[in-house]
């Protein structure tokens, strides 16, 4: 299920990536059709000051467009995407005020963007600011509709939002739904203290730009989806590592031990007169301890007891004690980490020493793991014919599957002949993408 549910993710994932090309080639086409189709004759109807200036008004749109469709398909994180919204459509359509909300199921909306024209009031709310859906304001009508309202005349508006909004000189607001995979996700407003309300086609400007709002956010949550489900993944992967572990270890190695302990004890009790015997049962109870032996490094390769019993700095210490290549350790730790965290720390620094013995033929390894600042910090060096990367089956791709469920990121640096780097960073706070959270279901800004 949690395989099926990894595949549909990605898969989402590049159906909103088609979207958006789609998307950011439309708005071009728009463009272009606008000026080279529509212009011509608003140019040939009109004043030649006119004309440029709807000229200029058109490009100046499809400028700001462009530029928030390029952050969006640059993956750039929706909160800045939001930002940049919020400062171009405030810009384009000549507003006082933008904010943009995201609605809660408690019939509230959260402040996630906004922006003010210069050289008026700060009279913002602040950011992550929670405002009631008031019947009678256009949040409300954005709510109930899911199409875009305007309210032009606050004087009479009676609620707590409207008497704030008048205390502060706001007289006219539009506002737009901002749907994301055909569901209301929340709105965007345009407030003015002018003397006339906004030109009648405000709402239709602004939807373009809720537009790329919405793929953006959709984006997001893919992504956080799709995060979420290789966490789910590694963190399944682990479980059973350990209970195999745990079953080999509490039954056949049990087993073993204890029919090369009876084995023993025949062998002993064979009389002299029966040399053969006795040769062949030591045979036996030998090749039954190196069988013993074997299911033990199994077992230990399944998911390390000493990563359980001793914590990570017993783990890696065990490790570099058995590389055959001579391991450097810097190892401030100071804590038990969760879980996730020293599994992904450990399974790192045993990946780099077998990559550096198997394929870099190095010499010596430096291994680097620090808790500072918030975060975990692991670096692997190797002087060894460099070259690596993340292709060709490597187990680098199943290391990266579990430092970026954890909000983690990972570099690697291994240019031929110099050697292979390997950096991770992890939060010690990694609830927003990784196993504490279980998967976002809905992904903020």
């Amino acid at each position: 299920m949690e395989v099926i549910g990894l595949r549909n993710a990605r898969d989402a994932v590049g159906l909103a990536a088609g979207r958006l090309t789609h998307l950011v080639v439309r708005l071009v086409r728009r463009g272009s059709a606008h000026v080279a189709g529509r212009l011509p004759h608003t140019v040939r109807s009109a004043s030649p000051e006119g004309g440029r200036t709807r000229l200029q008004r058109l490009a100046d749109e499809q400028g700001a467009l462009l530029r928030v469709a390029t952050l969006v398909a640059q993956g750039v994180p929706s909160a800045d995407i939001i930002r940049a919204v919020a400062r171009e459509m405030g810009c384009l359509l000549g507003a006082d005020y933008v904010i943009i909300n995201r609605y809660e199921p408690d019939r509230t909306s959260t402040v996630v963007g906004h922006w003010r024209r210069a050289g008026i009031p700060d009279i913002m709310p602040p950011l992550g600011g929670r405002w009631p859906i008031d019947d009678g304001i256009v949040d409300a009508a954005v709510a109930r509709t899911g199409r875009p309202a305007r309210f032009t005349d606050y004087a009479r508006a009676d609620t707590e939002i409207g008497a704030w909004t008048r205390a502060r000189g706001i007289k006219y607001a539009v506002a737009c739904p901002i749907m994301v995979q055909g569901r209301l996700w929340g709105f965007a407003g345009n407030a003015s203290s002018g003397r006339t309300p906004q030109p009648a086609d405000t709402e239709e400007r602004m939807l373009r730009f809720m537009a790329l709002v919405g793929t953006a956010i959709a984006n997001a949550e893919t992504r956080a989806e799709l995060l979420a489900a290789r966490a789910r993944v590694v963190a399944a992967s682990d479980a059973a590592r350990r209970r195999f572990e745990r079953d080999l270890h509490d039954g056949a190695q049990q087993r073993l031990i204890c029919l090369g302990l009876e084995l023993r004890a025949v062998e002993a009790s064979v009389p002299p007169e029966h040399p053969e015997l006795k040769e062949q049962l030591a045979r036996t109870a030998g090749g039954l301890t190196s069988v013993l032996h074997d299911l033990q490094e199994i077992s230990h390769g399944l998911y390390p007891a000493a990563l359980t019993q001793g914590g990570l700095d017993a783990a890696v210490r065990s490790l570099a004690r058995r590389s055959p290549i001579p391991v450097k350790l810097d190892l401030r730790i100071g804590r038990q980490l969760a879980e996730p965290l020293e599994a992904a720390a450990y399974y790192t620094v045993s990946e780099a020493l077998t990559n550096a013995l198997k394929h870099a033929h190095a010499s010596e390894v430096d291994v680097v793991i620090h808790v500072e600042d918030e975060t975990v910090r692991i670096a692997v060096d190797d002087d060894g014919v460099g070259g690596a990367d993340f292709g060709g089956g490597s187990g680098l791709i199943g290391l990266r599957d579990r430092v970026e469920p954890l909000g983690g990121d990972i570099r690697l640096t291994s240019p031929p002949g110099e050697g292979t780097s390997l950096l991770i960073r992890i939060p010690l706070h990694y609830g927003t993408n990784g196993y504490e959270a279980g998967g976002p279901s809905n992904s903020r800004p």
